[in-house]
């Protein structure tokens, strides 16, 4: 039997996006990301995140820094009680690279799929850009837009199945619409 997850992009929905975020002093959550996440780990679902970071491919800061970066939130939200997974999914290119790895293409989240033995129809990923969505949908993934982050819904044709106002709401309607 297949397992479930539910996918987060990470600047805009779990922590406040001040541009090309990667030093811990810049940490801030969304609100209520924590308690959403809290909430989500109570499902059953695995919760892996999935970003682009084009600040690397920028030359903006280096790959370390948002490794270390990424792996200290990780810890404090485990800290917080949230069940994430250690192994995270990005993509470090520039937006003009024409690599495979950058949402809204599907390579993150087959890797993902492939790596923690998802039915991904199963999956949900929740974002704060177009480009989440139509990544999300791509992949067969059920869709959730916060209203936290870019909010830039414009920016594809694809429609989120559900619109919510922070994580919290969006961990009630899948709490709400989650069959097991």
């Amino acid at each position: 039997m297949k397992d479930k997850a539910i996918f987060l992009d990470r600047d805009g929905v779990i922590n406040l996006d001040k541009g090309y975020v990667h030093k811990i002093e810049d940490l801030e959550y969304e609100k209520n990301s924590i308690l959403g996440l809290q909430s989500l780990s109570k499902l059953g679902y695995k919760i892996i995140i999935m970003t682009n970071q084009s600040g690397v491919g920028r030359g903006i800061f280096e790959e370390k820094l948002f490794h270390y970066f990424t792996r200290h939130l990780i810890r404090e939200l485990q800290e917080k009680g949230v069940k994430i997974e250690r192994k995270y999914y990005y993509c470090l290119h520039h937006p003009d690279a024409g690599c495979s790895c950058r949402k809204p293409k599907p390579l993150m989240l087959q890797m993902a799929a492939n790596d923690f033995n998802l039915d991904l129809s199963q999956c949900y990923f929740i974002g704060d850009r177009g480009t989440d969505i139509e990544f999300g949908k791509n992949c067969g993934c059920k869709t959730i837009m916060v209203m936290t982050g870019k909010q830039e819904l414009k920016e594809t044709k694809e429609k989120p199945d559900y619109v919510a106002q922070d994580l919290l709401d969006a961990a009630q309607y899948i709490t709400q619409n989650d069959k097991n």
